[in-house]
């Protein structure tokens, strides 16, 4: 992949991965299937505090094979996945049958919701592959109710060739369109990743 380093570029960075095909070993991170409870546990910690306490509409865009949303809809949250892979698309369905959650194919970037809107919009690793993050930030804004939130989960990984978007450059993207922007360091808690990384991963709770 080509890296965008925080900095807007013509052709998105993820763009020449097959997520069809990535799909079958997809859950095989522990980060992404979240498979071991330590990891599990340590997910659904952060997600607690980050979504808002009551039952609310969560849209979990890049929703991968559902494992997000599937912590969500456990604490009471309706769930609205959407990525752009049919394959991710139906195991996201399939872990989360008989659950309040519906998932949808299509882009993260302009999730096809039509006019309906969010308490959360919940994105984790999903940004710094867009080709114009800038302009997606303002689309999923758009996306949420008064009082709603964005929940934007991101890093930069690799040292030859670093890929990423790093915090300061989402929060100044951010600057104008949430009042309220905090942002949460994870490099250190390994159990959210199922080992020690030295990178910058981190969390960034927006709200308007």
């Amino acid at each position: 992949m080509a890296s965008n380093k925080g900095t807007e570029t013509s052709a998105a960075p993820g763009a020449d991965v097959d997520w069809d095909a990535a799909s079958a070993t997809f859950d095989d991170e522990p980060d992404h299937g979240l498979r071991d409870p330590r990891v599990r546990g340590a997910w659904a910690d952060r997600l607690a505090a980050w979504l808002p306490g009551r039952a609310s509409e969560v849209l979990d865009l890049g929703c991968g094979t559902g494992s997000l949303s599937l912590l969500a809809a456990e604490r009471g949250h309706r769930v609205t996945g959407v990525d752009r892979s049919p394959a991710m698309i139906a195991l996201a369905r399939a872990k989360l049958a008989g659950r309040d959650a519906v998932f949808l194919v299509g882009d993260g970037a302009a999730p096809p919701v039509g006019e309906q809107l969010f308490d959360v919009v919940l994105v984790r690793h999903v940004l710094w592959a867009l080709p114009d993050p800038g302009r997606a930030l303002r689309h999923w804004r758009g996306l949420l109710r008064p009082g709603g939130r964005m929940v934007i989960v991101e890093g930069v990984w690799g040292t030859t060739s670093p890929v990423g978007i790093p915090a300061d450059h989402l929060t100044a993207l951010l600057a104008p369109l949430a009042g309220d922007v905090r942002v949460e360091r994870l490099s250190g808690d390994a159990r959210l990743w199922g080992r020690e990384v030295d990178d910058e991963r981190y969390a960034v709770v927006a709200v308007p």
